[in-house]
């Protein structure tokens, strides 16, 4: 990648840079390297002229949280731009999801697996999938139960397009980030003993980690940090627990 030059305080360049700063302080204090850990830019309400800013700073990665959004966007921006489903898929989506995205994080259902995996077969691209885990119970968020994930991961095994290689959380919203440490944790540790169950599939990834809390999600071994207002600013008519990421 091109150097970045310096940006402007207070610009989208400048807020990239900041952030990849502070991923680096992160992945520093944990003795990790900072170029093992994926930075996604949450552009969700972002028009197409602020998201080619970060796109210009560097920023390869991108995370849109509906199907219907990415389509409208991606047409305007590079080419190059690798695509992440970040928000709930529905299976009426899946072959949209299918034919947009490289990545999607929230996987939450054999039925929702075994769609994605028909439809990007019939695209002829293959996915690389996230297991949504969820370890709150919260109702008005997605994600499967503990107790559901190693029949998840099984189907997954037999998946020919859609490569399942690790693990997403969402955890409950808390201006504290430290309290979003203990899902954090329990989620990597699912993830390794899992690991051990499912010798045939890579889990090797972990999204988690917001605007909020992604330097407590790197101490605790997250691959993908999925950030928009740290880099884009505030959302028009949401506060932070509203706009999420």
């Amino acid at each position: 990648m091109a150097e970045v030059p310096p940006a402007a305080a207070g610009s989208i360049a400048g807020n990239v840079q900041r952030v990849r700063d502070r991923i680096a302080a992160a992945a520093r204090r944990a003795g990790r390297d900072p170029a093992s850990i994926v930075l996604v830019g949450v552009s969700k309400t972002v028009g197409p002229e602020r998201i080619m800013e970060a796109v210009q700073a560097g920023l390869d990665d991108l995370g849109e949280n509906r199907v219907q959004e990415a389509r409208d966007k991606a047409p305007r921006l590079p080419g190059s731009i690798r695509w992440h489903l970040v928000g709930h898929l529905q299976s009426n989506k899946a072959g949209h999801a299918a034919r947009l995205f490289a990545v999607v994080h929230s996987i939450d259902s054999i039925a929702i697996l075994a769609r994605l995996d028909q439809a990007a077969g019939q695209e002829g691209r293959s996915v690389e999938g996230l297991a949504q885990v969820d370890l709150a119970g919260e109702p008005t968020k997605f994600g499967i139960r503990e107790d559901g994930l190693d029949p998840l991961l099984d189907a997954a095994e037999s998946c020919r397009h859609v490569r399942v290689n690790g693990l997403m959380i969402l955890p409950p919203y808390d201006p504290d980030p430290g309290r979003s440490r203990p899902h954090f944790r329990r989620l990597r540790g699912i993830l390794e003993a899992a690991r051990r169950r499912h010798p045939r599939l890579e889990l090797s990834q972990l999204s988690m980690g917001m605007t909020e809390d992604f330097e407590v999600a790197i101490e605790e071994g997250a691959t993908m940090v999925r950030v928009g207002r740290a880099l884009f600013g505030e959302r028009h008519g949401a506060g932070p627990a509203a706009a999420g990421h």
